[in-house]
């Protein structure tokens, strides 16, 4: 199945809500993503998504359909060539190969109209799947932090994966 990125819509606040409040999304998010995830918090995620300019913050689409989010977050000060990645994919979508379309769309933009040389992702070590979307798509694990994070009363490792300019 074919994915492509694009903008945010607020026509798309029916997909974000009804995906992004699935508990299996939130469980691998920080606790800065909301669960339950609220219309009001769509809103306000679609408000912010596109107030962002140039664009950071990208639906992903399936058939005219948004079905997850991906993103990234340029760094500063001596971090300023470093961006970190985030996503989240709808959970009827695992395993399609979608995230890793996704994650390579994003990272070909990112390095072509920002000046950045390194893309990092932080996956829990619990999130196997998300660590093996990053593999496929050319990152290489660089550090694992044990029992670093704190999430639902337990503490689990914290993974931090990167792909150069360089790689591409």
């Amino acid at each position: 199945m074919k994915c492509t990125l694009r903008p945010w819509k607020e026509s798309d606040l029916d997909n974000l809500v009804k995906y992004a409040g699935d508990f299996n999304i939130a469980k691998n998010m920080s606790d800065a993503f909301p669960h339950p995830y609220t219309r009001q918090d769509g809103r306000k995620f679609i408000a912010m998504a596109l107030g962002i300019k140039p664009a950071r913050l990208f639906a992903i689409d399936v058939q005219g359909q948004a079905i997850g989010s991906i993103g990234f977050f340029p760094q500063s000060d001596i971090h300023a060539k470093n961006a970190e990645m985030g996503y989240w994919l709808a959970q009827e979508y695992w395993g399609q190969g979608i995230m890793v379309q996704a994650v390579d769309q994003l990272v070909e933009y990112a390095f072509a109209t920002f000046d950045i040389i390194r893309i990092y992702a932080r996956p829990f070590g619990t999130n196997k799947a998300s660590q093996r979307v990053l593999e496929k798509s050319g990152f290489k694990l660089e550090a694992t932090f044990e029992k670093a994070l704190f999430k639902r009363g337990e503490f689990i490792d914290e993974k931090i994966y990167a792909r150069r300019k360089t790689d591409i």
